[in-house]
């Protein structure tokens, strides 16, 4: 016996003696260090800092989660410049966050990974929101959602990450947000919230090639300008019968699935087809954020307006779990590379801190939490390790 293990004897009918070696609680450590952690960097928005996060797994259901770092971000120390959107480069060297509350201009920075050394920065356009990084090309492409300027078209902007450079500005609809790129990386999706379409960008030709009104009045809408009186007054008319797209999530499946944050409806969109093909109908209130496994299984929305996650089965359309979170107004998420875990991101109220929840997927619950800083929302899973 050795220093790690414990034998344990018992008699049955009192005739026989068994003995068993059972693992001490050093081997039980052991063996939890010895699985697998998951890393991830999530933005806290009004601290202007990147918190590294580490989960690691300990059974169904079950794990353990904490900082292994914040990052201080943003050039101006009496300035909350709100980091919004992150994301990581395919090659795994660097990451990008948006600084959504710039003068005049939001910008992109970019930083090393595992040093977290700033390397530069590029401005864009207002408010600059989610972002995304090509496999093909290594061109970035954000959303300028400008929620502080007119209710105007804005645009999505491609940055070269090498030279670090704004090298087209695509001018889309009204407040774009949810930016996503297609397995090949060659097409773009975004959705604008405040005219109710989703938008196909050509991620070579930085063209629009296409784009798909998601409620009747959405065509209308293109037509009228938004930051009118008219236009004000016809959206407020309209409210309960716009959709309010506020993410977008291409598949390995030619699939598109758009939130609709206003009228409670998940849209399936067929790329070939170019149309609506199923509507996951009366959803918790408020669906914002999305994203779906590798394996095609399962989608897991973030309802904002509900303190709540769903988690649904795509083959069926139906939803399998819906869990309250453990704060209020859920925010993003991610889907770990192996299709086991989907983080997410809480803002919180007030002075309460923002919160990272792991979910398992195999056993549909929570498996753990942790606090990171003030109105958490991107996040972008790094790797497993």
């Amino acid at each position: 016996m050795t220093k790690h293990t414990a034998t344990l004897c018992f008699s049955v009918f009192g005739a026989a003696v068994l003995c068993a070696v059972a693992p001490s609680a050093s081997t039980e450590q052991a063996r939890e260090q010895a699985r697998p952690a998951y890393y991830a960097y999530v933005c806290a928005e009004s601290d202007d800092t990147i918190a590294l996060v580490r989960f690691r797994p300990s059974g169904p259901g079950q794990g353990t989660m904490d900082v292994v770092k914040t990052i201080d971000v943003g050039i101006w120390p009496t300035e909350i410049e709100g980091p919004h959107g992150i994301a990581i480069h395919p090659d795994g060297k660097s990451w990008f966050v948006s600084l959504s509350h710039g003068t005049p201009y939001g910008s992109i920075h970019k930083y090393a990974t595992g040093s977290d050394e700033f390397i530069d920065s590029v401005p864009v356009g207002l408010f600059p929101a989610t972002l995304t990084v090509s496999p093909a090309t290594g061109f970035l492409y954000v959303v300028n959602f400008n929620l502080y300027g007119l209710m105007e078209p804005s645009s999505v902007s491609v940055v070269d990450t090498t030279s670090m450079s704004e090298i087209a500005q695509v001018p889309t609809g009204v407040m774009p947000h949810g930016s996503r790129l297609d397995v090949s990386g060659t097409k773009h999706y975004s959705v604008s919230m405040m005219d109710d379409h989703l938008w196909e960008i050509d991620g070579l030709s930085f063209e629009v090639a296409r784009k798909l009104p998601l409620s009747e009045h959405a065509a209308h809408m293109a037509t009228m300008d938004m930051a009118s009186e008219a236009g004000a007054a016809m959206m407020k008319s309209m409210k309960a019968e716009l959709a309010q797209p506020t993410w977008a999530t291409p598949t390995a499946s030619g699939m598109v699935y758009v939130a609709g944050n206003n009228s409670n409806v998940i849209y399936e969109v067929d790329v070939a087809k170019w149309e609506i093909t199923r509507r996951f109908e009366n959803t918790t209130a408020g669906p914002y954020n999305l994203d779906v496994t590798a394996d095609g299984r399962l989608l897991v929305a973030t309802y904002k307006k509900s303190a709540a996650i769903g988690i649904w089965d795509l083959t069926s359309g139906k939803e399998v779990a819906n869990i309250k979170t453990t704060r209020t107004i859920p925010h993003g998420v991610v889907i770990s590379p192996d299709s086991n875990y989907a983080f997410v991101t809480l803002e919180g109220v007030g002075g309460e801190p923002g919160t990272v929840e792991v979910y398992d997927l195999a056993t549909l619950s929570r498996a753990a939490t942790v606090d990171v800083g003030k109105q958490a929302g991107g996040l972008a899973f790094w790797k497993i390790q």
